[in-house]
C-alpha cells in the first residue's frame, strides 16, 4: 500500500530524476491537506456503521426493487452482503483519503471485485449509486461538523464509481 509521497518518489526514482517543481508542488499540496484528510477520516471512523446503514436505507428507498423478491438484495443474507460490501468500500475509501492516493482501491478492492461481480451477476448501477450515497452522507456530516475538505472526499469515491462503471456486467 502506497501513499502520495511514496508513489511520487517511486516514479521519480524509476526515471532517475531529481524532484522538480511539479513534484515539490505535489508534496506541498499533500502536506497542506493532511490535517483535513485526517479530520475527515475521524468523522468517518466515528460512525462508519451508521454511514453504511444510512446509505443502505437511502439506496433501498431509491431502488426498492433491490429488496423485493427477485432483487439482488432480497433475503436477509443478500441484504447483509450488500451492507458488508458498502462497509468495505467505505473503509478502503478512507484509507485512500488519508493516503492521498487511490492505488489502494485498485489493489485491494477493484481488481478482485470485477471478477467476483461478473461471476455473481451483481448489477453495477446500484453498487455505484450506493458508493455515491456514502460520499453524499460523508459530505453532509463533514459540513455539520464544520470540517472543510474541499474535493478530497470526492477522489476515492468517484474513482471507485468510475472504475466500476467501466465494467460491463
Amino acid at each position: 500500500m502506497r501513499d502520495a509521497v511514496t508513489t511520487l518518489i517511486k516514479n521519480y526514482d524509476l526515471t532517475g530524476r531529481y524532484l522538480d517543481r511539479d513534484a515539490v508542488d505535489t508534496l506541498r499540496s499533500y502536506f497542506a491537506t493532511g490535517s483535513a484528510r485526517v479530520q475527515a477520516a475521524g468523522v468517518i471512523n466515528s460512525d462508519a456503521a451508521g454511514i453504511v446503514k444510512e446509505a443502505g436505507s437511502r439506496l433501498f428507498n431509491e431502488l426498492p426493487e433491490l429488496i423485493q423478491p427477485g432483487g439482488n438484495a432480497y433475503t436477509t443474507r443478500r441484504y447483509a452482503t450488500c451492507l458488508r460490501d458498502m462497509d468495505y468500500y467505505l473503509r478502503y475509501a478512507t484509507y485512500a483519503l488519508v493516503a492521498g492516493d487511490v492505488d489502494v482501491l485498485n489493489e485491494r478492492v477493484l481488481e478482485g471485485l470485477r471478477e467476483t461481480y461478473n461471476s455473481l451477476g451483481v448489477p453495477i448501477g446500484p453498487t455505484v449509486r450506493g458508493i455515491q450515497i456514502m460520499k453524499e452522507i460523508i459530505q453532509e456530516r463533514l459540513s455539520a461538523a464544520g470540517v472543510t475538505v474541499g474535493g478530497l472526499i470526492d477522489q476515492p469515491f468517484d474513482h471507485m464509481s468510475r472504475q466500476l462503471s467501466e465494467i460491463s456486467i
